[in-house]
């Protein structure tokens, strides 16, 4: 790292920075033309996930198109079930999908050696540490136990999660086990990219919404609590965003539960209730992303909206989820010039 400490590592740290960084969730994508130019060269996703020279090609289109303060890795959270050898593939119009696991599989999990089976993705890091603007934080990221659970038991999304939810209802103990499983090859996977040379990591689950109190607080809060204790055991001090997608006002327990440095707010947090997060450290978000396809006036509005009610305090300026496909990328640069023009109120 340079003199000057980056931006996002800075928030990370419990500061307030005027203006507050920017990157976007999937900011690498489809809505970018030179992305669907280099999707169109892979074999398939899996491939573009694995080539370092376009995974790295990828992640530094909208460092160079936009200037971002951070660049994501280039991967996708199911590489984890895919190293435990879940015959993970993506298929057009049908999105991913994975061999379905049961009671018996469980029990016949072996940890995979993730420094050998995800070597491309650590090398997709350390090449991007070494092209990316000195001022330009790193991320890297995993997708959260639950989050990844719901595949690997369902073998395809589903919209309310509930071959996930009746397994974990069915078969407590195996699903405990394949909870901490997949924590370990997590946290694996999350020391290896930062020792590969990124700054930081977010954690993803895309799924803790759909979950009620009690099985909340055992599915998404522990299993990331014992991510986050194993990658600081492994390495101390260690930079973490946790994500939790629609968990309302679970939000108000998960930083302390988990002893994430930010949290991650998806566009339904009211705001009013985010600046009450804020205050026990950084926040990260939460523009609605269909935002980025209305544009004009009405994304100015929401843009400053999230300014003022969050500003003054640690944030992270950041979508509420993924980017879409058919946003604009022009509304993607006013979105940049209206967040960089920002100045605090006294």
């Amino acid at each position: 790292m340079g003199t000057a400490k980056r931006k996002i590592i800075e928030v990370l740290e419990g500061h307030t920075v005027t203006p507050p960084p920017i990157w976007l969730m999937r900011q690498a994508g489809r809505y970018l033309p030179e992305y669907r130019q280099v999707r169109a060269t892979a074999k398939g996703f899996l491939d573009l996930c694995y080539t370092p020279d376009l995974a790295v090609e990828v992640t530094m289109q909208p460092i160079r198109r936009f200037g971002f303060d951070a660049a994501i890795l280039f991967s996708d959270i199911l590489v984890i079930p895919d190293a435990f050898d879940r015959n993970v593939r993506f298929v057009e119009g049908e999105g991913p999908l994975l061999d379905p696991i049961d009671e018996h599989g469980i029990n016949r999990l072996h940890m995979p050696d993730i420094e050998a089976r995800l070597a491309p993705v650590f090398e997709t890091v350390r090449r991007l540490r070494d092209e990316l603007p000195d001022e330009t934080t790193l991320l890297g990221f995993c997708g959260a136990p639950w989050t990844i659970a719901t595949y690997m038991i369902a073998g395809h999304g589903t919209p309310d999660q509930a071959p996930a939810r009746l397994f974990a209802y069915r078969h407590p103990v195996a699903f405990e086990k394949l909870l901490g499983d997949i924590a370990e090859a997590s946290a694996a996977y999350l020391v290896a990219q930062l020792d590969a040379g990124a700054d930081a990591v977010q954690i993803f689950d895309s799924w803790a919404g759909i979950l009620p109190d009690h099985e909340f607080a055992e599915y998404a809060v522990k299993p990331v609590r014992r991510i986050v204790d194993m990658v600081r055991a492994a390495r101390p001090g260690a930079k973490i965003i946790a994500f939790a997608k629609g968990a309302g006002y679970n939000l108000k327990h998960y930083r302390a539960g988990t002893d994430a440095d930010a949290i991650g707010l998806d566009w339904t947090v009211p705001l009013d209730f985010a600046a009450e997060l804020q205050k026990e450290g950084a926040v990260q978000g939460n523009l609605d992303p269909l935002k980025m396809i209305s544009g004009g006036v009405d994304l100015d509005a929401a843009i400053d909206r999230i300014l003022d009610k969050l500003g003054n305090g640690p944030l992270i300026f950041n979508l509420g989820h993924g980017i879409t496909p058919e946003a604009d990328p022009a509304n993607v640069e006013r979105l940049i010039s209206r967040v960089r023009s920002y100045e605090a109120a006294g």
